[in-house]
C-alpha cells in the first residue's frame, strides 16, 4: 500500500508540467485569436467608415401629359396632328448621383437616363475649410448660384417644370465654372447669411467655346422664427457675355431693332441679370404653409427666333440668324404650396410669367421694319396641382398650366390665345 502511493505522487508529479503546458498553449491560442479578431474588426470598421463617406441617391419621373394642340410637352415627340390635341408617355427624368465626401474633400457625379438618351448633371470637386467646414470652393459642373429654384431639387420641386424664365436663361441650372461660398461660423451673429460668388463659361453643361467668363452671385439669408415659422432671402447678379458669330447686332431704339455693323465678326453682346428672391412658411393646424417668390430682370441677348441663353456644343456659324438682339426682359413667379393638416397631401398654386422684351408689345410687335417677332411677345402660366407623398419614396403629382401668350394681330398665329395648355401626371421613386 506504501509503495502504490509512492509510485501515485511520482505519477502525479510527472503529469503536471504537461497539464501546466497545455494549459499555457491553450491560452495562447486564445489570445491569437482575439488579436486576430481585433485587428478583423478595426478592418471591418474602417471599411464601414469609408461606405459612411460614399453615398448613392437616384430618382426616377415617368409622366403622362395631355396638351391642346399648340402645346409643346417635355415628353415624347411633337404633335402629329396641329389641329387636335395630343398625349405622350415618357421618361421625364432618370438620375443617379455618387458622391463621397472624406475630410475637407468632396466630389460628386450625377448622370442623367431617360427616353432621349444619356448625359451627365453634375460633375465637380470641392473643399471645405477644415475649421468651420462652412467655406468651400467648388470647381466643374454644378448649380448656378442665382436666385433660390435654380438649386431646389427637381425631385422635391412642386411643380413639374421650373419657372419659364429660368428655363430660357440657365438651361441645365448647371454650368461649367470654378465658385466660392463663404460663411460666418456657426453661432456667430452673421451665421445666417450665405455669400456665394463664381467665374463661368457661361455655356450651361457643354464645354467652354470663347475667352470671356460670366460672373454670378448671391448673397442670401435665412432663419427661422420659433418652432413655428421660418423665412428666406436673397439677392442675386448676373454679368456676362454671348458670343455673336456675325458682324451685325441688334439693339432697340424706340419701339424697333436697329441693326449695327460692328465691322467684324466674332464680337460680344453683354448680358446682365439682376434677381431677388423670398420666402416664408408657417406650421399650423391646417398643416405647413409656404410662399415663394422671384424677380429677374435685366438684357439678354439672344437671336431673331429665340431669347433663350446659348448652350451649343461649338460656337454658332456666321449665319444672319444667328445675329443676336439685345432685349430687356422681366420675369417673375411664386409658388404657394399648403399642406393638408398632417395628412400626406398638398395643394399647389404657381403664377410664372416672362416678358422679353419689355420695350415693346402688343400690335407693335411684328410690325414691318420692327424686327421684331413671336420671340417679344409675353407669356404667363396658372399652374394648379396637388401632391400625393404615398411614402417615403413614391410621389404622385397631379398638375394643370393654364398657359396665356400676348397677343398681336401682326405676328402669325399670335393673333388670339393659343390653345397650349398642358395636363402632367407624374409618379416618382426617389430613393
Amino acid at each position: 500500500m506504501y509503495l502504490r502511493r509512492i509510485f501515485a505522487t511520482i505519477m502525479l508529479g510527472s503529469l503536471l508540467p504537461v497539464a501546466y503546458g497545455q494549459e499555457e498553449n491553450t491560452q495562447q491560442a486564445e489570445e491569437a485569436r482575439l488579436d486576430r479578431l481585433e485587428k478583423q474588426t478595426a478592418l471591418l470598421e474602417k471599411a464601414v467608415k469609408k461606405l459612411n463617406n460614399f453615398k448613392v441617391s437616384a430618382y426616377i419621373q415617368g409622366q403622362y401629359q395631355h396638351g391642346e394642340k399648340d402645346a409643346t410637352l417635355k415628353v415624347g415627340d411633337t404633335n402629329e396632328n396641329r389641329e387636335k390635341s395630343f398625349n405622350r408617355f415618357g421618361i421625364r427624368r432618370g438620375r443617379i448621383k455618387f458622391e463621397y465626401r472624406e475630410g475637407i474633400g468632396e466630389a460628386a457625379v450625377q448622370l442623367e437616363v431617360n427616353d432621349k438618351g444619356v448625359s451627365f448633371r453634375d460633375l465637380y470637386i470641392g473643399v471645405k475649410d477644415p475649421w468651420t467646414g462652412r467655406n468651400s470652393l467648388l470647381a466643374g459642373v454644378f448649380n448656378r448660384p442665382f436666385g433660390y429654384e435654380i438649386g431646389y431639387s427637381t425631385s422635391s420641386l412642386e411643380s413639374p417644370e421650373r419657372a419659364t424664365v429660368i428655363q430660357y436663361f440657365f438651361p441645365d441650372e448647371r454650368d461649367l465654372g470654378i465658385q466660392a461660398t463663404l460663411q460666418a461660423k456657426t453661432g456667430s451673429p452673421l451665421d445666417f447669411l450665405k455669400l456665394e460668388a463664381g467665374l463661368f463659361a457661361g455655356n450651361s453643361i457643354n464645354k467652354d467655346t470663347d475667352n470671356k467668363k460670366d460672373f454670378i452671385g448671391r448673397l442670401s439669408a435665412a432663419r427661422p422664427i420659433g418652432a413655428q415659422a421660418y423665412w428666406g432671402a436673397g439677392i442675386s447678379y448676373y454679368h456676362g457675355f454671348v458670343f455673336n458669330p456675325t458682324d451685325t447686332e441688334y439693339r432697340m431704339e424706340g419701339k424697333q431693332f436697329v441693326p449695327v455693323n460692328k465691322g467684324r465678326t466674332g464680337t460680344f453682346m453683354k448680358r446682365e441679370y439682376f434677381g431677388a428672391d423670398a420666402r416664408f412658411g408657417v406650421f399650423t393646424l391646417l398643416g405647413k404653409s409656404e410662399l415663394r417668390g422671384e424677380v429677374l430682370w435685366g438684357w439678354q441677348p439672344g437671336i431673331a427666333g429665340s431669347s433663350k441663353s446659348p448652350n451649343y456644343s461649338k460656337r454658332p456659324d456666321d449665319l444672319p440668324e444667328n445675329s443676336l438682339y439685345c432685349r430687356p426682359f422681366t420675369g417673375y413667379f411664386f409658388t404657394f404650396v399648403q399642406d393638408i393638416g398632417r395628412s400626406p397631401f398638398s395643394a399647389v398654386v404657381k403664377y410664372d410669367a416672362y416678358d422679353p422684351n419689355t420695350k415693346i408689345g402688343g400690335n407693335d410687335v411684328g410690325a414691318a421694319g420692327s424686327h421684331t417677332s413671336q420671340t417679344d411677345l409675353a407669356q404667363h402660366t396658372v399652374g394648379v396641382g396637388g401632391l400625393w407623398r404615398i411614402n417615403k419614396n413614391l410621389r404622385l403629382q397631379a398638375y394643370y398650366e393654364f398657359n396665356r401668350n400676348e397677343k398681336s394681330a401682326q405676328v402669325k398665329g399670335y393673333e388670339s390665345d393659343r390653345a397650349d395648355n398642358v395636363l402632367t401626371v407624374r409618379l416618382q421613386y426617389k430613393f
